[in-house]
């Protein structure tokens, strides 16, 4: 486990809520962001900021200078060739909808297929069904396992040689699930399809390595990591970034402009178009330090062992149904459930009555939701900052609730 003193460094979890000591579950939605980031960007605010690439005078270069620095460590983050082939965006649907409405729109026709799972967040669904139904072509899924797993073997069946997209996260935000992204990788290339990852629960959690992964693009937000929010990144081959047109235009962006006809930048600046987001990318940069100070392994290995030291206390909870693999292994550090005979939503209420923050609802995953045969779920969610401790609070606090509403009845 990690050293407890880790919750220090993060100064929104010095309080109490509602008369108690805060615990917050709730990371796969939003991370809390350690003092270090906070200071980045105070410090940006304070001494750097400026427009970035354009100006000539010190402020300019500073600004400049952090903000390409923060390209600099998300492309060792990620292990990128290239920070060519780094995309600063808005966040994990901004940038799946980068690939969809400039490389799917050039590169899906009328009768090609595109092959995404149950499992996926809303922003892993919609660009695609907008892409199929805008080119005629069809949304294929592949189905999952009874403990919320992906079968290679279901895989191989539905990708074919029609195949020309495969969008699959990396983890998901409701099960939990670690998906085998290479495999599936290769699988799809076996057929001619890019390979697009949905990474907003992994690139968080555990060590990404793109060029080991060898999948197409992958996307994720740094909110979900200590950073900010409206920051987040599109890694995308090189290759295939050069012949892709950009979909927002302006300045920044632009090499040449006419009358008539404008020319672009040269990766990566031609997919930014704008002023760009310079202190969320500064802050990015410092929560990168900040995750690779604690080293990306740990916190992998933190997660199990509360991920798996949760799924046993919950046994003592009686009439709680968990979704998702049993085994932690197999599991990223969210944990999805319900408890019998009461709504999620008052659930999450009465926890948060005692200062347990989780999440409730269909988590932006409503095809997942069907298919679980639930209208919706409690989920708590943990980072490097929770402790076996918060666990045991959350499991006295599922009891209460129990308890409550068994007397309310």
């Amino acid at each position: 486990m990690l050293n407890k003193d880790i919750r220090n460094h993060f100064p929104i979890l010095n309080q109490e809520i509602n008369g108690h000591p805060l615990v917050y579950l709730d990371s796969a939605a939003t991370s809390q962001k350690p003092q270090k980031v906070i200071d980045a960007i105070k410090h940006y605010y304070e001494y750097e900021n400026s427009n970035v690439h354009r100006g000539v005078h010190t402020l300019g270069n500073r600004a400049t200078e952090a903000y390409e620095g923060a390209r600099e460590k998300v492309r060792r983050f990620v292990n990128a060739k290239s920070t060519e082939e780094i995309i600063f965006t808005r966040g994990t649907t901004t940038a799946l909808n980068l690939v969809a409405q400039s490389y799917g729109q050039a590169n899906v026709q009328e009768g090609d297929e595109i092959v995404i799972t149950h499992m996926e967040h809303h922003s892993n669904i919609i660009p695609w069904q907008q892409l199929a139904r805008a080119k005629g072509a069809t949304l294929n899924y592949i189905d999952l396992e009874s403990d919320g797993t992906i079968s290679l073997d279901k895989v191989r069946e539905v990708i074919t040689d029609r195949t020309k997209i495969v969008a699959i996260m990396h983890v998901s935000n409701v099960l939990g699930t670690i998906n085998p992204i290479q495999e599936i990788t290769e699988i799809a290339h076996a057929h001619g399809a890019v390979m697009v990852v949905d990474g907003a629960q992994a690139a968080p959690h555990i060590k990404v390595d793109v060029e080991a992964l060898d999948c197409d693009f992958y996307a994720f937000s740094g909110h979900k990591m200590g950073a900010p929010t409206g920051i987040g990144v599109l890694y995308g081959k090189k290759r295939l970034l050069e012949n892709m047109e950009p979909v927002e235009f302006g300045g920044e962006m632009i090499d040449f402009v006419g009358l008539q006809e404008s020319t672009w930048k040269e990766l990566p600046w031609k997919f930014e178009g704008g002023t760009p987001i310079i202190a969320g990318a500064v802050g990015l940069g410092a929560a990168i330090d900040y995750l690779e100070e604690i080293g990306l392994d740990n916190i992998e290995r933190h997660e199990h062992e509360l991920a798996a030291y949760a799924l046993e206390r919950f046994k003592d909870v009686e009439g709680l149904t968990i979704y998702g693999p049993m085994n932690a292994d197999e599991r990223a550090g969210v944990i999805t459930f319900n408890l019998e005979g009461v709504h999620p939503h008052d659930l999450a209420t009465v926890l948060d009555m005692n200062g347990i923050a989780v999440r409730a609802g269909h988590h932006c995953a409503q095809p997942l939701m069907k298919w679980l045969d639930v209208s919706s779920t409690a989920r708590a969610s943990f980072y490097v900052y929770n402790t076996k401790e918060d666990v045991d609070r959350l499991v006295d606090g599922l009891r209460t609730a129990k308890e409550y509403f068994s007397d309310v009845v």
